[in-house]
């Protein structure tokens, strides 16, 4: 019996001993997470900060930049809205060329024999073209295949465009299919003529 109670002694003097020795440790373990707590609210206040400052500057020199001329006046539209409209078509995967459909006109002979001629897109609907609104300028080689029809006469043949600038001087009359390579740069055009015109 003397043993049972001398053994139940220090049985209560470890679990003493090892409460006192372990209660640091927890309390230890809490302030450290405190701590860390702590640094990481400092660090998110701080990065915040710097986030904010950098999106106000970057706010204050976008608008700096647009400044009043940047913004276009309603009572005069200008060119360079249709023009920015523009993408040109880039080709299909395993395809060498993509086409636009659009009126091709006001054709001018540049300096090194490079023709300029508007393109007004269209787009097609039960095999008619409907104008898309979007127009721009195109430079081609003066040796730029055409595929015609109607524009010679009604007869199918080959040409350049260097010998239609007479006739695509004037105002939009004919639509044309305009091949583009990978390049954005066009290589052919060909008379859409199955398409009738309003």
């Amino acid at each position: 019996m003397a043993d049972e109670s001398g053994l139940e002694g220090r049985l209560a003097d470890l679990a003493s001993s090892g409460q006192r020795y372990a209660a640091p440790q927890v309390a230890e373990q809490v302030r450290a997470r405190g701590d860390r707590r702590r640094r990481r609210k400092r660090a998110a206040r701080a990065s915040g900060g710097v986030v904010m400052a950098a999106a106000l500057a970057m706010g204050v020199l976008s608008v700096t930049r647009l400044g009043p001329e940047a913004v276009p006046s309603a009572a005069k539209p200008t060119a360079a809205a249709s023009v920015s409209l523009f993408v040109p078509p880039t080709p299909a995967p395993g395809e060498e060329y993509a086409s636009e459909l659009g009126f091709v006109y006001h054709a001018v002979s540049l300096k090194q024999n490079m023709v300029q001629v508007t393109v007004a897109q269209v787009r097609t609907g039960n095999g008619v073209a409907v104008p898309t609104g979007v127009v721009h300028k195109v430079t081609l080689k003066p040796e730029t295949p055409v595929e015609v029809e109607h524009v010679a006469g009604g007869e199918a043949r080959d040409m350049r465009v260097s010998e239609l600038v007479d006739r695509l001087r004037t105002g939009p009359q004919w639509v044309f299919a305009l091949d583009y390579d990978g390049e954005g740069r066009v290589q052919s055009l060909r008379e859409a003529h199955w398409l009738t015109t309003d």
